[in-house]
């Protein structure tokens, strides 16, 4: 939420008071702010001149069906260390100084997310984003896979597959390929187009041409 959506609002409030408002409900974690603070970048991002490469080698083909997918078939979160699962990794990877109780529930800290440029206090209102969706990857491969390998597909800490960020924006991408959804945030495009291929390649995932060619526009984008 920003100023200009909150004076919309109320429209009685002035734009001064609503900063006021909006500082205080980000304080509390309630709605995203517009500071952006370092935060970590998922592993395994290849330079323009891999993803180029992955890209050309991947197999073009028509998109399979989502029959008989469930997300159950991808089990997660899994534990990971301790009393931490792959979710609550993702949240203390990504996030800025963050404070975990017993259990490895994040209590504080602020979350960037890069598909909207959005900072979050609440873990609550950070999703983790499968950057290849869980039924994109079945229709393009995965419904062959065994119940073992889906399970570290959805879990994969070793590639950028697992990215946190607002949870709304991760809802209204869904099961969507690049050639449908991309970041809001267009400066973060080359990025999410190495990402999505490398992902695609490591997995030995198909795409579909539409997709494809999304993803080439996009990585042309790239400097590096």
């Amino acid at each position: 939420m920003r100023v200009t959506q909150v004076s919309a609002r109320f429209p009685g409030v002035t734009r001064y008071a609503a900063a006021v408002v909006l500082a205080a409900l980000a304080g509390a974690g309630l709605v995203g702010v517009s500071a952006q603070p370092a935060s970590a970048t998922p592993p395994g991002i290849p330079s323009k001149a891999t993803a180029q490469s992955q890209l050309n080698a991947l197999t073009v083909a028509t998109q399979g069906s989502t029959s008989g997918y469930s997300r159950d078939l991808f089990p997660h979160w899994i534990t990971i260390s301790g009393s931490c699962n792959t979710r609550e990794q993702v949240l203390k990877r990504d996030g800025t100084s963050v404070v975990v109780n017993s259990s490895c529930a994040a209590t504080s800290g602020r979350w960037y997310s890069p598909y909207d440029g959005a900072t979050w206090t609440a873990a609550s209102d950070v999703d983790i984003d499968h950057v290849v969706p869980l039924a994109e990857a079945w229709r393009s491969g995965a419904n062959s896979w065994t119940t073992s390998r889906r399970q570290s597909f959805a879990n994969d800490l070793t590639r950028p597959q697992l990215i946190a960020v607002t949870d709304n924006v991760n809802q209204s991408k869904g099961d969507q390929d690049p050639s449908t959804w991309q970041p809001s945030l267009s400066s973060y495009r080359c990025t999410y187009s190495k990402m999505w291929i490398t992902v695609k390649y490591n997995w030995s995932l198909k795409l579909q041409s539409s997709e494809k060619s999304a993803l080439q526009s996009m990585l042309n984008t790239c400097s590096s």
